[in-house]
């Protein structure tokens, strides 16, 4: 599916662009250059008259992404978070899309919940509200359990909607293996590799089966973290198309004069959200990969409440204490160390110069340091960056996209809750524990005890080990044969210390 066809739709999402109004309002909030805004006008403007008219009582841009379908309204999601790139009036414009997209049919949504529970609606719930709350992927209904009169919250996948999602998908492969085509220096970007991560993203948005799960695993990983909930699974109720959580009753992070009224701290509220999601990211490796405003909310006690868990992250422990270094070098304004640690991981490659890269970091991260969020220029600094990685050889890493990319999102919650916060300020608690602990000898010993752990569960089958390797040195030519005493007593001694290793560790950690 991923053939030239797909041509009409890239010309569409252009001439939809132009038809709106949404091309001249994306590029005047961006501040695109000149020549590039030139450029984007020219390619989308002979086309107008095929673009989609879309909702006539919507903003452009909104109306724009709203009328080419779900993928692109996942992207005006992520730009609603970021009014430092595309302005406060259209983030404003963009926030319709976490939450109140137009839904579809409660008679449909009920449908789908009695096929997949194969019961009657009206046997399970003793009321089933209208729509509370529609995405580009599912809607919510609010419903009472006629077993125990318990709230509820019911998500139904929209219909036909994995269908829509590999139609855009396949458009963006397209035009991913069109740009590696007429550039070749973009394939240090990886473009395919990046568009495959989204789709396996999207579409294990798609089975509400493993949503549950993940917010099961969530719940679990959370559930002493202070200020901080996450709704359980009704599991008897929930399946592929269908999920039943426990009722969340709260403010909208992104209603900030309601968070007023309530007498909340909202640069406190901007502060736990940054920390929660740091240390989601590195104590457990395994985060919120979505947490917009539209998927949070604060109860009248304080506490975030998160859910809508269809994109979580994982990262492993090797990857989070790289990551974990790289911002504490930011922190502690210790760039030599930043680009240590990048080619210790093969980040980047090893003939390129340290110091200059060095050097190329600290012009990234020493402006930032000292000012208000209001006057970083992300967007600019966004570019200034992208010049370093391409300068530099560095390949885009799809182990880390999603943690980017939610970073960028958490920033601007942050940010939407507290316009003066200082990121790194905040940040630095965070990471500090994490590095204290899992960065130095105490983490050396740990490592030690999780490898004999590992190796350990060998011992059974060490003589048979022993025994094929005597037989292998026997075979073996006088040139590279040893001395079969000093080739057995290696093998005893290492078995010897890797169960004494073990022990002892197991017993101190």
């Amino acid at each position: 599916m991923r053939g030239p066809h797909n041509i009409w739709r890239l010309i569409r999402t252009g001439a939809t662009f132009e038809r709106t109004g949404a091309m001249a309002v994306a590029l005047e909030a961006m501040q695109v250059t000149p020549r590039l805004r030139f450029a984007a006008r020219l390619l989308g403007w002979p086309f107008k008259w095929l673009g989609l008219q879309g909702d006539l009582a919507l903003p452009p841009v909104t109306r724009a992404l709203t009328a080419l379908g779900p993928a692109y309204i996942k992207f005006g999601q992520v730009l609603s978070t970021r009014p430092d790139i595309v302005g406060e009036e259209l983030a404003m414009q963009l926030k319709y899309l976490q939450d109140q997209l137009p839904p579809f049919s409660t008679d449909v949504a009920k449908a789908m919940v009695a096929e997949e529970l194969r019961l009657p609606v009206d046997e399970v719930f003793s009321s089933f509200s209208a729509p509370v709350a529609a995405a580009s992927i599912a809607q919510v209904h609010r419903a009472t359990l006629r077993s125990n009169g318990q709230d509820v919250a019911v998500k139904v996948l929209r219909p036909g909607i994995e269908r829509a999602f590999r139609r855009d998908i396949d458009a963006f492969y397209f035009a991913a293996r069109a740009i590696e085509f007429v550039s070749p220096a973009s394939r240090r970007l990886r473009p395919l590799d990046v568009i495959s991560h989204f789709e396996g993203v999207v579409l294990g948005e798609l089975d509400l089966r493993l949503e549950s799960s993940a917010a099961s695993e969530f719940a679990d990983n959370t559930k002493n973290d202070a200020g901080f909930q996450v709704p359980k699974v009704v599991w008897d109720l929930s399946g592929r198309t269908v999920m039943t959580l426990d009722w969340a009753a709260g403010i909208n992070l992104a209603d900030n004069a309601a968070i007023d009224s309530a007498g909340l701290d909202r640069r406190a509220l901007g502060a736990r959200v940054l920390q929660l999601f740091l240390s989601h990211a590195l104590r457990d490796g395994f985060f919120h990969g979505d947490m917009h405003q539209g998927n949070l909310k604060v109860a009248a006690n304080g506490d975030l409440i998160a859910y809508d868990f269809g994109i979580m992250g994982r990262i492993d422990e090797y990857t989070r204490r790289v990551y974990a270094e790289i911002l504490m070098g930011f922190i502690g304004r210790d760039y030599r160390r930043v680009a240590e640690v990048h080619f210790e991981a093969g980040y980047v490659p090893p003939d390129r110069d340290i110091d200059e890269f060095a050097r190329a970091l600290r012009a990234v991260g020493e402006p930032i340091f000292g000012l208000e969020a209001t006057r970083v220029s992300m967007a600019r600094l966004l570019s200034y960056l992208f010049e370093v990685t391409e300068r530099f050889g560095m390949e885009t890493r799809t182990e880390l996209i999603l943690l980017q990319r939610t970073m960028v999102v958490v920033e601007g919650v942050a940010r939407s809750l507290d316009p003066n916060i200082n990121i790194w300020q905040v940040a630095k608690p965070v990471v500090e524990t994490y590095v204290s602990r899992n960065v130095g000898p105490l983490a050396l010993l740990r490592d030690l005890a999780q490898t004999a752990r590992v190796l350990a569960r060998f011992g059974p089958r060490l003589p048979r080990l022993v025994e094929a390797a005597l037989i292998a040195q026997a075979d073996a030519p006088p040139a590279v044969r040893q001395r079969p005493r000093l080739f057995v007593l290696r093998l005893v001694l290492a078995a010897f210390v890797v169960f004494a290793l073990g022990i002892w560790l197991g017993h101190i950690l």
